[in-house]
């Protein structure tokens, strides 16, 4: 069962509409949809929001610190709420798929993903479970940096948005705990 699902993103109006800010805006769409809002808590580095998915009370987290700092906000509160990893859904933005791929996992590693390598560290395991929002790569002559901090193409930010009406299609069953099926149909 998931109690908490953390979307990845940075602070602040100029990454708003990036690729890195995948996370942030699937979890601002669910939030939107949910009829929930946003309460900023200074204590634990993050804007959050309380909802209903199905029958199940969750938390909705954004870290409010830029996105190689996750992992202090996504830590403190799994500590105060008493959550464990295996309770957590990171929702990220991903490199290794094409735009409008979205793929469900658990554990592994960070692959180069800072803000999950952040997150790893301070919740002391990787253990909990990744929706991944895929973006593509830049070509060989762009930066990576300079690529997940700019705004995708209009093509790119539909099929983006499309990965991400998927995944809350799929909500109620993460949340509930029928993983498995999620992973069968969504990985196909």
């Amino acid at each position: 069962m998931i109690k908490l699902i953390v979307g990845l993103g940075n602070p602040g109006q100029q990454y708003e509409k990036t690729r890195h800010n995948a996370g942030f805006l699937f979890l601002d769409r669910l939030a939107s949809e949910l009829g929930v809002f946003w309460v900023s808590q200074s204590k634990f580095q993050c804007s959050l929001a309380e909802a209903n998915i199905g029958n199940t009370s969750v938390m909705l987290l954004k870290p409010t610190t830029f996105m190689n700092r996750s992992g202090e906000s996504v830590g403190k509160v799994a500590r105060y709420y008493k959550v464990m990893p295996e309770e957590i859904l990171v929702v990220h933005d991903e490199l290794d798929f094409n735009p409008g791929v979205l793929r469900l996992k658990i554990s592994g590693g960070h692959a180069g993903h800072n803000g999950l390598r952040d997150i790893i560290s301070h919740l002391g395991s990787n253990e909990f479970y990744r929706l991944r929002i895929g973006i593509g790569r830049p070509d060989q002559k762009q930066d990576v940096a300079n690529f997940v901090l700019s705004q995708p193409t209009k093509l790119e930010s539909e099929m983006i948005g499309s990965a991400i009406e998927l995944g809350q299609s799929f909500m109620a069953q993460m949340v509930s705990g029928d993983i498995a099926t999620v992973m069968n149909k969504m990985n196909s």
